[in-house]
């Protein structure tokens, strides 16, 4: 990647303080690429403005960068807060792919030193900069400080969300509160910051006779100064940086349950999905450092979220085009990105091309040789894939992997591990790796581990055969959405095990499977049926407990297809909402059902 800077600074942003810097002793270098990477970036730093050595900082980590964009950051993190606040993200991101609790420690401290930073200036943000303003005679100097006071409040507000994430991460009852206080103190300043540049702009746009009018003064930048001394391209900067973390807050919260929503809204937050995407589109367009992130939350939406939250194809199509054309775009930046192949890697598999995927997601891994945490979101991905074509044998070695070198969820990873070792036909060694499961199970609040730790002993007792571990992925396929990526000659091959299998406590489990794989296939009379007989099952309701909720929903999306049952599918939906409690994956079911429901109300407005 060739780093393009600027002939001179802007001078809008804050100049770095003078002064001899601390050169930290040099690390070595992933390869000769990076080595001349780093030497650019160092070699320009100081015709520099911050803005753009951060900007260039974040693209060297996305670049398979991570320790040479970290040492970039923390050689300057005094000089700029948006260098200190570059060093602080490299950290936390560090923490929340190991979740390592020394690196998040780490990571709270250096957020907290980047809060301070920011505040040691910037008390009564904009009323101070009115002031200064009024006060000064000197529009340049006028135009840093608008810029400075509200960059450095985003930065706070940043600080603040990245810190209630690694408080949610506690998963204690006081780390929730506490982050839900921190979260909403963020909003407001994201809020603030938002309207004001956003008055700003319109300010400018208001008077452009002025600006033809008056010939340019600052001759260092050639930029024509607008409302309040701030130049055009320092407000468009601005407002890319606001929007990633305002963009963030509004697609979030958009896709929480009700009965959340509830609590979410005494915190003033609100939800608008329309105007999260809009925002982060616009911060993925601007000059700012966190333009980047932005184009990943936007893959990550509409390759990960959507897919798994979607009501029907139509929109899970949509958000598959504009992540193809984001990865187009940005294939010239990130030519060697294991991030941007792995999102490559993620629309291929919804578009059933599983052997492309499967390519993609491999290429990541290599170009991920030196990040061990992404290598392990490719492997995850890889065993789904290998599932997906049942070649069981390779789920097994991705996932057992990821169980011995995995310090996420060692207790998911053996699991999976147990039923694809099971399903290649080496039933002993499934028998061994179900009795870790219970050893391994650690986050006691977690569902995913609860369902795990259920299903492992369950075949434990009753002595796994190849049919039930095949069942077992089959099951886990439905609940994370993963069957319409199957191919039809694999989903034919999964009906006929289901068919054989005549375990009585299995018997709504395997109807509501048949279902979903009915309804992959286009069938949907045998669909209905097949969910009907699972909806009506009480014998295996204990050991299956989610079985009766997730049929009456799937019901119900079935019926909302058709305009003449739109009425009895939308009843279906609440039947499921509000008369099962205490199942698995409950709070999975009631955002899907939220999902639905707001998808009808925007056809059909209540």
């Amino acid at each position: 990647m060739r780093l393009c800077f600027g002939e001179e600074t802007r001078s809008y942003f804050v100049p770095r303080r003078t002064g001899s810097i601390q050169q930290p002793a040099a690390q070595t270098m992933a390869g000769p690429e990076q080595s001349q990477q780093q030497q650019q970036v160092e070699e320009k730093a100081e015709q520099l403005d911050d803005a753009e050595m951060a900007l260039q900082g974040i693209n060297l980590l996305l670049n398979n960068g991570f320790k040479e964009s970290d040492e970039l950051f923390r050689r300057y993190r005094t000089q700029s807060p948006l260098m200190s606040f570059g060093a602080s993200f490299v950290s936390f991101l560090n923490a929340i792919m190991t979740f390592e609790e020394e690196k998040m420690q780490t990571a709270c401290d250096d957020l907290r030193t980047t809060e301070k930073l920011c505040e040691s200036d910037s008390a009564g943000v904009i009323e101070t900069i009115r002031n200064k303003i009024k006060k000064s005679m000197d529009s340049q100097r006028s135009g840093v400080v608008v810029v400075d006071r509200l960059q450095r409040q985003i930065i706070v507000a940043d600080c603040q969300v990245y810190l209630a994430v690694l408080s949610f991460v506690k998963q204690e009852l006081s780390a929730y509160i506490k982050g839900g206080w921190i979260l909403r103190k963020a909003w407001k300043m994201y809020n603030k910051c938002h309207s004001d540049i956003s008055q700003l702009q319109e300010a400018c746009q208001r008077r452009p006779s002025l600006h033809q009018e008056s010939p340019p003064t600052d001759n260092a930048n050639h930029n024509t100064p607008v409302e309040n001394c701030v130049t055009a391209e320092a407000l468009d900067r601005l407002k890319g940086s606001v929007s990633f973390g305002y963009g963030l807050f509004h697609l979030c919260i958009s896709m929480v349950p009700p009965h959340l929503l509830k609590i979410i809204n005494l915190l003033g937050f609100p939800g608008d999905r329309l105007q999260g995407l809009s925002s982060l589109m616009y911060a993925s367009e601007s000059k700012d450092m966190k333009a980047p992130l932005a184009t990943l939350a936007l893959l990550w939406y509409h390759t990960v979220v959507l897919p798994f939250f979607a009501l029907d194809g139509s929109d899970t199509h949509e958000g598959l085009q504009e992540a193809k054309a984001i990865l187009q775009r940005k294939s010239v930046v990130y030519p060697n990105s294991s991030l941007f192949m792995f999102f490559k890697g993620r629309v291929h598999r919804l578009e059933c091309h599983i052997n492309s995927a499967l390519a993609c997601f491999h290429d990541a891994l290599e170009l991920a040789s030196d990040q061990r945490e992404i290598q392990h979101v490719c492997l995850y991905e890889i065993g789904w894939c290998s599932m997906i074509e049942m070649s069981f044998e390779d789920a097994f070695r991705s996932f057992e992997r990821l169980k011995n070198e995995s310090r996420w969820s060692q207790c998911y990873y053996a699991y999976l591990t147990g039923v694809c070792q099971g399903a290649s036909g080496d039933l002993d060694g499934a028998s061994g790796v179900f009795k870790e499961v219970q050893k391994l199970f650690k986050r006691k609040n977690n569902q995913i581990e609860q369902f795990a730790v259920k299903r492992a002993e369950r075949l434990r007792k009753i002595s796994p055969t190849r049919e039930l571990c095949i069942l077992g992925i089959i099951e886990v396929l439905y609940l994370w959405k993963a069957l319409p990526n199957c191919s039809s000659s694999k989903l034919q091959i999964m009906n006929q095990v289901l068919q054989s299998l005549d375990e009585g406590s299995c018997r709504g489990l395997k109807h509501l499977l048949l279902g979903a794989i009915h309804k992959c296939h286009g069938n949907m009379r045998d669909a209905v049926q097949s969910f009907q007989l699972a909806a009506r099952d009480e014998y295996g309701r204990q050991i299956n407990s989610y079985v009766q909720p997730y049929a009456v929903y799937e019901l119900g999306c079935i019926l909302l297809a058709k305009p003449e049952t739109v009425g009895k599918g939308r009843s279906l939906l609440l039947q499921a909402k509000e008369d099962f409690t205490n199942y698995d994956f409950e709070n999975r079911l009631h955002v899907r059902i939220h999902s639905a429901l707001a998808s009808l109300k925007e056809v059909v407005p209540q």
